[in-house]
């Protein structure tokens, strides 16, 4: 039986990037704009901007250099992190391939196989947003620590989590973690500063775009250094706090709703 390998860069985030985002990553290079991209990648232009966002976050770098006006309306092209994202994901594609051909012998009798292995080691949660940073401080007492997480660009946000979970992850100042907020537990504050509350993290950045429904509306907030933020809150709060893409805003959350995960 031949066997193809199809990786899935989780880390434990959901989505996640596999073969499709990537595919779409190099259809939006192709094609040079990410309206196209995502048509050549058959995905709605939202659903491209998602799979987008989520490889951004989860790499911890842009991909995509954007470029606005001209006759096109504007365009899309990688950046060279982009370039090398596309390439050693189809060399780990073809290493893994060749990994799991070599499982077989060994997994011999058991009923389990190479493919049943290796989809049993993934990790999925719901958590909409995903960011990779470096830890910069933890501060700590004899049950709890407070870590500082650096995502670039002078953002830094922060998890309350207990000692036993910093030891268990090995957390230590300089590694790199990611961040997992679910996006219920992000409100929305407009202008740049946030208002005088009890929340830990307070992260300005400048609506990128707001999908609507007749009951919430899910904000998408750009913080820098090609990272973003989702918030699902009300429609009727929207409405009335003004929200509208291009404007500036902050994304507050509390640090207790911060999940820390290692790769």
């Amino acid at each position: 039986m031949e066997i193809e390998a199809l990786v899935t860069l989780r880390s434990v985030d959901s989505p996640a990037v596999g073969r499709e985002r990537i595919r779409l990553l190099e259809a939006v290079a192709r094609e040079g704009s990410i309206t196209a991209g995502a048509k050549a990648a058959g995905l709605t232009y939202k659903a491209a901007w998602d799979a987008l966002d989520a490889m951004a976050n989860l790499f911890g770098q842009p991909l995509l250099e954007k470029r606005t006006g001209g006759k096109a309306g504007g365009g899309a092209s990688l950046t060279e992190t982009g370039v090398k994202v596309i390439e050693a994901y189809h060399r780990l594609e073809a290493e893994m391939a060749r990994v799991v051909r070599s499982l077989e012998p060994h997994l011999s009798g058991t009923g389990i196989s190479p493919l049943n292995l290796v989809s049993g080691m993934l990790m999925k949660t719901s958590a909409r947003n995903a960011l990779r940073g470096t830890i910069a401080d933890i501060r700590s007492d004899k049950l709890s620590a407070e870590v500082a997480l650096a995502l670039g660009e002078g953002t830094t946000i922060h998890a309350l989590v207990t000692q036993e979970s910093v030891r268990e992850l090995g957390l230590c100042v300089g590694r790199e973690a990611i961040a997992l907020i679910k996006a219920p537990f992000v409100i929305i504050a407009p202008g740049l500063e946030g208002p005088s509350i009890s929340v830990r993290n307070c992260v300005p950045g400048t609506i990128r775009r707001m999908t609507r429904s007749e009951v919430t509306a899910e904000v998408v907030l750009d913080i820098g250094s090609g990272k973003s933020l989702a918030a699902t809150i009300t429609a009727e709060s929207a409405t009335k706090l003004g929200l509208e893409p291009g404007k500036p805003a902050c994304a507050l959350f509390d640090a207790a709703h911060v999940i820390l995960a290692i790769d």
